[in-house]
């Protein structure tokens, strides 16, 4: 149950960080940052792995963004 709930907040926060991939919108990762944390820590805590590498791929993602645009852009 804890992996479908890691795999929802996953799947929210990459609606959030797809848009955010367009120029001026950046910001929005922040806001995603923390909601794929819960995302992961959901995930770590249940007994499979797969909702939370989902996770981590998507903060990899906003990450490598957020780097690329300065953390504001």
């Amino acid at each position: 149950m804890l992996n479908l709930i890691s795999w929802l907040i996953g799947l929210l926060s990459l609606v959030i960080v797809i848009p955010a991939q367009i120029p001026l919108l950046g910001w929005a990762n922040w806001i995603a940052l923390p909601i794929i944390v819960v995302g992961i820590l959901f995930g770590a805590v249940s007994s499979k792995d797969s909702g939370r590498n989902f996770c981590l791929i998507v903060l990899i993602i906003a990450a490598i963004r957020l780097s690329l645009g300065g953390g504001i852009f």
